[in-house]
């Protein structure tokens, strides 16, 4: 990484070291960072970070699920077992804030911002070209507080093209499509169809207008 020396800080640029601190390689299921390296030059930082070798591919190339990746239940328990231990880490690094649920979902999903009723931490970027079989969780920069069950709202975001698939995460993930989840799931919603409007994740923008109706229904029917 690099960035401006008076700019070499903060969420992203800290949060593999801050990672590895947090978690260490979460029962071999997160690469750990093995070293870290920092240089200034001419004003500009430098960073580069050496972790352990994921020798198995990514599930997907692309963020969205385009096929089905035949998962065994055991990958499944693995998964939301490790989600759980994240959830469970204090932290005060934040991944979703407030703010930004406040302005967002009322303009993306077309209803007031539902109240949270849990903070927990997250990874906060649980997609398909983040996760291998056997299980590497991959990519921390981004985690943090976000509303309870964040992770698994994106990653069902991510899986809305495959039905059967996204229905196994709904059925291991039970917080979706309860009232403990809206939040997690309006503010996923908010953030993807803002990113179609700067054209991309363009192939998933039917199912979210679907998907923003099915929450603005929920938030109705409270």
């Amino acid at each position: 990484m690099s960035a401006p020396q008076d700019k070499a800080s903060g969420k992203l640029w800290d949060g593999a070291l801050d990672a590895q601190y947090a978690f260490g390689d979460l029962d071999g299921h997160r690469p750990a960072l093995q070293a870290v390296h920092d240089a200034v030059d001419d004003g500009t930082a430098y960073r580069a970070e050496l972790s352990a070798r994921v020798a198995e591919p990514v599930l997907s190339d692309d963020p969205i699920l385009h096929h089905d990746p035949q998962l065994p239940d055991a990958w499944w328990q693995e998964l939301t077992g490790t989600l759980e231990k994240v959830s469970t880490v204090s932290t005060d690094r934040v991944a979703v804030r407030q703010q930004y649920m406040d302005r967002a979902i009322p303009q993306f999903v077309g209803v007031p911002a539902p109240a949270v009723t849990c903070w927990t931490t997250a990874h906060a970027d649980v997609h398909w070209a983040n996760l291998t079989k056997p299980l590497r969780l991959l990519d921390w920069e981004g985690w943090g507080r976000a509303p309870e069950g964040f992770d698994a709202a994106t990653l069902y975001a991510y899986t809305r093209l495959q039905p059967d698939t996204a229905a196994r995460v709904r059925a291991v993930f039970p917080i979706l499509g309860s009232p403990a989840g809206l939040a997690a799931e309006a503010t996923m919603c908010a953030q993807l169809l803002q990113t179609v409007t700067r054209h991309d994740n363009l192939a998933l923008e039917d199912q979210l207008r679907t998907w923003a109706e099915e929450l603005r229904h929920r938030c109705r029917g409270r």
